[in-house]
């Protein structure tokens, strides 16, 4: 699915990141924006916005890993339509989109704005489609735990990580706990997860008894899950364990049944789950948070 998928679920046409060349934006007003990255921009220009030609500019160039064709990218979206400020579409109503990075996936012209771009990045597009002055603001997300390692006790799996990132699990001999265990692997720096909010992660699930991967979203084509923490949609091992974790960490949850899927009808009710969960984003839905048209005061 491209990228303009997104963006056509709030009313927005197909084509309208067609014509997005990576060029700086030539002789026009600019497009003010701040507000901190993993929220919403805060967007300021002249209304209606006179797009003079179609173009991108990096508001900030990001620290992390630089995008690689054919692997995983992870964005959030934000458009306005630039005739009134309102909003066209917002993955931070939802949850952020999940690609592949490349021409077909999100079409030609976004892929070139966001070619070179590093993790953490913050880029602005402008494009003109039919009356609409279109401002999307696209933020470059990880795709995998980056922190501070940290040494788990003897007793525990171990894990492994392959250079991209994904893990396998050793489970050890002997019993497996009675209660959660939650190990963080990787310490991230991110802000803490909070009960309520959407978490993105990918993850690892492996049966105690004879460490066979049970399921895991590191298979080619697999998006994260993103889902509420804390509310019971997920199962209690992970409302339990993920909470207070920082956004960017690995964490180890070893899950005994009466916290996983004991007492249901699945094939693993009775076992002892082993999951390794990389916190790529967690934040709280944005529907009543959306920025007013023009509210900025900073310059971007």
């Amino acid at each position: 699915m491209a990228v303009v998928a997104a963006l056509t679920l709030t009313g927005c046409s197909d084509e309208l990141l067609s014509r997005v060349t990576p060029s700086a934006v030539p002789t026009q007003v600019p497009v003010q924006v701040s507000g901190p990255g993993g929220e919403p921009p805060v967007l300021e220009y002249p209304q209606p916005y006179d797009v003079v030609r179609a173009g991108s500019r990096t508001v900030h160039p990001g620290t992390g890993d630089r995008l690689e064709t054919g692997e995983p990218v992870l964005l959030q979206m934000y458009a306005e339509d630039g005739r009134d400020g309102s909003v066209v579409t917002s993955t931070y109503q939802d949850a952020p989109a999940w690609y592949t990075f490349s021409p077909e996936a999100l079409g030609q012209n976004l892929y070139e704005s966001l070619r070179g771009k590093r993790v953490g990045a913050r880029v602005l597009v402008v494009e003109q489609e039919g009356d609409v002055p279109v401002v999307l603001v696209v933020d470059v997300l990880p795709t995998r735990a980056d922190g501070e390692p940290v040494e788990p006790p003897q007793g525990l799996p171990q894990v492994l990580r392959d250079p991209d990132g994904t893990p396998t699990v050793r489970v050890p001999d002997g019993d497996p706990p009675q209660e959660l265990v939650v190990q963080p692997l990787l310490r991230g720096s991110g802000p803490q997860v909070d009960i309520g909010q959407v978490v993105t992660a990918r993850y690892v699930a492996v049966r105690w008894s004879d460490g066979r991967v049970v399921d895991s979203s590191w298979r080619d084509g697999v998006a994260p899950q993103s889902t509420m923490i804390g509310i019971g949609r997920l199962v209690e091992g992970w409302d339990q364990g993920l909470l207070e974790q920082s956004v960017g960490s690995q964490v180890m949850l070893v899950v005994p049944p009466h916290l996983g899927y004991g007492g249901t009808n699945s094939e693993l009710a009775e076992e002892t789950i082993v999951y390794v969960v990389d916190i790529l984003d967690a934040r709280f839905q944005a529907t009543d948070q959306v920025p007013e048209p023009g509210s900025t005061t900073d310059e971007g």
